[in-house]
């Protein structure tokens, strides 16, 4: 695929990101902006996942992402299959204005996955027919490779989505590239098996990096990371660090997991379901002992916690309205990077960045919310 102007170079840096949020000093309190991987990152991130495959939602999440990024969000999350690539591509119209209009590449986090069987723009009317004449035909996968009849992780199929969606996006390089919910292949394959194509989809990762293709890679879960150990699509976040060592050694670019993180889904924070150095811990904790930094993922569970946040969550935060007071609670929590809030409307853009003018809530606030009565009402 020729390197023309079709792409842009360059990648986020710390150094850009901090111009980045030099921008915004008079907008966004303490705590809005924080390093993490050698990046300054927003603590509320835009998510482009749900919306109709059609023009107007394309128009939409364009003008969404670019509200976005005008009113301090830098840290973009997409995938291939969220709405057949549309997402993708509104994401990448919305960077082309965002360019234009002055920002620099570097300043800016761009987030991807890849893991599902995804058409192009639409539904074909034989589903199979495509993807035996776009993959296997073309010997990019073999039947064999698919989970639960929509999920892949072959060497050669990791390969073809970095590459559509580099092009899809139009960068050069892609900042965060995650395997998207690979806790799917348990459902039809072994533990053994899976950590084996995790491997050599690791390989794969390790060579895109090298080849400045994409800067570093992780999981995006849903399931994994929160489940009891003895649940079928539960993983190990110390077993996974290890498969990075074992392909990469200490200098893997293994850094980064997102998983849900809500009021309604705490799970990452109070439930002690991993394992690291022999000492069980939450998943928050894995991941500092672990260096890797966690993103989270239905902060706002799709505007189901309206109506459902209790008095105490309230008073413990001090914020009335219950998406806000929802969202403060992600984005305060310890060890979550980022919040990230799927915003396909400019004036959803608009609510959420509210919070960025107010200062995370400490942790002594933030622990009583854990001390008084039930979360969820």
């Amino acid at each position: 695929m020729p390197e023309g102007n079709s792409f842009v170079p360059g990648f986020a840096t710390l150094e850009g990101t901090r111009r980045f949020a030099a921008r915004f000093t008079d907008l966004s309190a303490a705590g809005h902006f924080r390093e993490r991987q050698g990046l300054l990152v927003s603590s509320i991130g835009i998510g482009t996942y749900l919306g109709e495959t059609d023009a107007a939602t394309d128009r939409d999440y364009r003008d969404a992402v670019t509200a976005a990024v005008w009113g301090g969000i830098n840290f973009i999350d997409t995938a291939i299959n969220y709405r057949m690539q549309r997402s993708e591509r509104s994401v990448g119209a919305a960077l082309r204005n965002l360019f234009t209009a002055g920002f620099a590449r570097d300043g800016i986090v761009v987030c991807t996955k890849a893991g599902f069987l995804t058409p192009d723009g639409e539904m074909p009317a034989d589903p199979n027919e495509y993807f035996y004449r776009e993959f296997i035909s073309k010997g990019i996968f073999a039947a064999e490779d698919i989970a639960a009849g929509c999920h892949c992780m072959a060497p050669r199929y990791i390969e073809d989505q970095i590459e559509r969606s580099r092009r899809n996006l139009g960068l050069s390089c892609i900042d965060i590239f995650y395997l998207h919910n690979p806790e799917m292949q348990l459902t039809e394959v072994s533990r053994e098996t899976l950590s084996g194509r995790m491997a050599v989809a690791f390989e794969v990762l390790e060579s895109a990096v090298k080849s400045e293709k994409i800067r570093a890679y992780g999981l995006a879960t849903w399931n994994a990371f929160r489940d009891d150990p003895r649940a079928q699509g539960y993983l190990s976040l110390e077993s996974v660090c290890g498969l990075a060592r074992q392909v990469a050694g200490s200098e893997n670019h293994f850094r980064f997991v997102q998983l849900p993180f809500n009021i309604g889904m705490p799970e990452a924070l109070i439930r002690p379901n991993q394992v690291v150095g022999g000492k069980t811990v939450s998943m928050i904790q894995a991941a500092r002992e672990l260096g890797i930094t966690l993103v989270a993922s239905a902060s706002l569970l799709q505007t189901h916690l309206v109506g459902k946040v209790s008095a105490s969550v309230h008073s413990a935060i001090g914020l009335r309205n219950d998406l806000e007071c929802a969202l403060q609670f992600v984005r305060s929590a310890p060890g979550i990077s980022t919040a990230l809030v799927g915003m396909k409307r400019v004036d959803h853009v608009k609510a959420n960045l509210k919070l960025a003018g107010i200062p995370p809530v400490s942790q002594e606030q933030f622990r009583r919310i854990f001390t008084g009565p039930q979360q969820i009402r």
